[in-house]
């Protein structure tokens, strides 16, 4: 029978475990990262649960320590306080997976036979991968499952020093997960540097990344280096490359082969150690099927694809994030309000976010100036007018779509009833009916949210 340890400082946890996993695997208990040690010599331990955060601990540390002594031991780490910065740490120290408490038995169950099924010896963990800064230094928020894989893939990449194209809607934070990909490598003690291929001129772009010798041009009285020799040794996050004009982009191509450019008016090449981030707003391969992207250009960058999920398809972080946003802006108006109405969450989560995370910060930030109350209302929001040319609001228990204003015609004297039916319906439907990860998602407690699916005949979800 395989053994199994799980790394926890709670009691009711491993008793949990062993009443979930005691008939198909032998249940080991370590209350502590120091008690994890003596386990390690036994050949026979197959898999090892991690608590992230235990008193006076970090379960990274333990995860670190395991991998130095046991690197082939497959670790899933378990937390109940996600953050990207934990997920993308977990992950470049070799972390199998990153689950988010409370955990679904079968999901678990699942995810223990394939990482057994898969389970390989691993070379050793580098010193540059175990090396990571604080824990504070990315801020990025999500704890969606979709933002989880993520940082899962920067986690994997990041110490890898290869090109990483990063696709996603506008606003999604393509620049955050450059820069988490640059903090978590090697190269962190080098440069960043960013530049928008959309915002500057194509005559002048040439010159801003390549750089130009004295005389290269009217007006060049005295040689510059460009973008990329700033960046040696770090870093260059070029954004919108899917605008940078196609002459340019046989220059890049060249960088990339050769790891050497010519600077404007240069008849020598200079060397360049730069790692190369690219992100776009477009779809690369429709970019390419009408010439004006080139096809081996977009293979050289699409090592690594990281695609940004729109905040629409992650609307468990919507409330993260603007309690968040809320929290930062407070500054100010510090007599502003401190959290939001009901009302005012269940709006937040129905708006469509075409500008993403972005729109939702700006939102939030006028809202803090503007609003009066020790709470954020939904008329404080003012977001009523531009669902107005949302999409239909469908609902997942068979409820019609309809546009907000047909749902005043259609369900007068009901609005709000439908619309929290509608909204809890779907929070369940996204959290696979978990009443927990549901309420949080809401923003209410699992009391009410109990009574809702009650008083709806919605159908029952799981505890």
């Amino acid at each position: 029978m395989n053994k199994i340890l799980i790394v926890d400082d709670e009691r009711n946890v491993h008793y949990s475990f062993r009443r979930v996993l005691g008939n198909e695997y032998e249940v080991l208990s370590a209350f502590s990262g120091k008690e994890v040690l003596p386990y390690l010599r036994d050949e026979g331990l197959q898999i090892v649960l991690l608590d992230v955060r235990m008193p006076g601990e970090n379960g990274l540390d333990t995860l670190q320590e395991i991998k130095r002594q046991r690197p082939e031991l497959p670790v899933i780490m378990m937390t109940a306080f996600a953050s990207a910065e934990t997920a993308i740490r977990a992950t470049t120290l070799d972390a199998e997976e990153y689950l988010i408490k409370p955990l679904d038995v079968d999901n678990l169950k699942h995810l223990i036979t394939t990482v057994l099924q898969r389970r390989q010896p691993q070379p050793a963990a580098t010193a540059s991968a175990l090396e990571m800064p604080g824990a504070d230094a990315v801020p990025m928020l999500g704890h969606s499952r979709a933002m989880q894989e993520v940082y899962k893939i920067v986690g994997k990449s990041a110490a890898r020093d290869i090109t990483v194209l990063i696709t996603g809607e506008s606003g999604t934070g393509k620049e955050l997960i450059a820069r988490a990909l640059h903090t978590y490598s090697g190269r962190v003690q080098g440069p960043f540097l960013a530049i928008n291929c959309a915002a500057i001129p194509e005559t002048l772009l040439e010159s801003e990344l390549f750089g130009y010798e004295r005389g290269a041009f009217s007006g060049a009285v005295e040689a510059r280096p460009g973008k990329f020799e700033f960046a040696q040794g770090g870093t260059l996050f070029l954004d919108e490359i899917g605008d940078m004009p196609i002459l340019l982009q046989a220059k890049l191509l060249r960088v990339l082969q050769e790891r050497e450019l010519y600077r404007l008016g240069a008849r020598e090449p200079r060397h360049v150690d730069v790692r190369i981030i690219a992100a776009t707003n477009q779809d690369p391969e429709a970019l390419i099927q009408t010439g004006r992207f080139r096809e081996d250009l977009y293979y050289r960058l699409n090592v690594v694809r990281i695609a940004l999920p729109p905040l629409r398809e992650r609307g468990e972080d919507i409330a993260l994030l603007a309690d968040y946003f809320l929290e930062k802006h407070h500054q100010t108006n510090p007599q502003g309000p401190r959290g939001f109405s009901e009302e005012a969450r269940q709006l937040l989560l129905a708006h469509p976010w075409p500008g993403n995370v972005r729109e939702l910060e700006n939102v939030i930030a006028k809202t803090v100036l503007n609003a009066r109350g020790s709470v954020v209302t939904a008329a404080d929001l003012a977001l009523t007018r531009d669902l107005h040319h949302a999409p239909h609001i469908t609902d997942p228990t068979g409820l019609p779509g309809l546009t907000i204003d047909e749902l005043f015609d259609q369900e007068a004297g009901n609005v709000f009833a439908f619309t929290e039916r509608l909204l809890i319906a779907t929070a369940l439907e996204r959290t696979r009916q978990n009443q927990v990860q549901a309420a949080r998602l809401l923003g209410i407690s699992r009391n009410v949210l109990r009574d809702r699916i009650k008083r709806y005949q919605l159908h029952e979800a799981t505890a």
